[in-house]
């Protein structure tokens, strides 16, 4: 069984996702026995999902299914797609045969993220730069949200234009940040909180402002503000490789790894 930890990441992650389905009118959030399909209406697999939401244990025919479940929504609308497995609702046997299974149903590994857990952050072990953090309200937060994500994780800017630029995108639980260093955008970051977590996400900064500590200081800036605002200290996220190291200097833990596959 997973450790409620574990669980409580991977179910921020879910919420996370729905984001993407709710971001503009094409999108669609379909909640199924076992998995969460998470479609924007685009034809672009990093922003239509699937998401693993319970345990599967040793029974690869039920993971069979909960693979088919979303591969019947997105094949006949000829969307690529992508499938998010938290390891820790396989047993370790299944684990060993699992991209076998992804196989059979046309879907490959992609990458994996690391899931990171932190019951309140470590103190800065430097000073941080000076940083102007702003949420995102208005065309011009939303605007840059859109090009920074674009810039850094090498999405068209079209499609990132049409996920991040509309105001209907910001009206649930996902909260964006832009930060800003005299009048430039150069860094995000977005906040989903779930079940006593505060889980952060599209962590991103400008490649000539990295290493800088500028990344670390918007993080700071949010989770202050959202700590006080909900009473919440326990934090996420999934970390990449070039971030994982400042993750750990900030007190995030792995405690689980999430597994991603696309279509062929």
């Amino acid at each position: 069984m997973p450790e409620p930890h574990t669980r409580a990441v991977a179910d921020n992650l879910c919420r996370a996702m729905q984001f993407f389905g709710r971001a503009r009118r094409g999108g669609e959030v379909q909640e199924q026995p076992g998995v969460c399909i998470v479609s924007c209406g685009l034809n672009y697999a990093a922003f239509n999902a699937a998401v693993l939401t319970d345990i599967v244990g040793a029974d690869s025919r039920e993971l069979m299914r909960r693979i088919q479940l979303p591969a019947s929504y997105y094949n006949p609308r000829n969307l690529r797609w992508t499938y998010w497995v938290c390891d820790d609702y396989l047993d370790k046997g299944l684990r060993r045969e699992v991209n076998n299974v992804f196989a059979r149903c046309g879907l490959r590994p992609l990458t994996e993220a690391p899931g990171m857990y932190a019951d309140h952050l470590s103190a800065p072990a430097r000073v941080l730069p000076q940083i102007d953090v702003r949420p995102v309200a208005d065309q011009t937060t939303r605007t840059a949200f859109a090009w920074i994500t674009s810039t850094t994780f090498e999405i068209p800017h079209a499609i990132c234009s049409a996920i991040y630029g509309g105001e209907q995108a910001w009206a649930g639980d996902f909260k964006g940040y832009v930060g800003f260093l005299g009048g430039q955008a150069i860094t995000t970051a977005a906040v989903v909180v779930t079940g006593g977590l505060i889980g952060f996400y599209s962590v991103a900064t400008l490649t000539d402002y990295r290493r800088f500590g500028y990344a670390e200081a918007t993080m700071r800036k949010i989770y202050e503000k959202v700590r006080q605002e909900s009473g919440l200290q326990h934090t996420a996220l999934q970390a990449t490789r070039s971030g994982y190291g400042l993750y750990e200097r900030m007190g995030y833990r792995r405690i689980t790894n999430f597994s991603v596959y696309v279509t062929n």
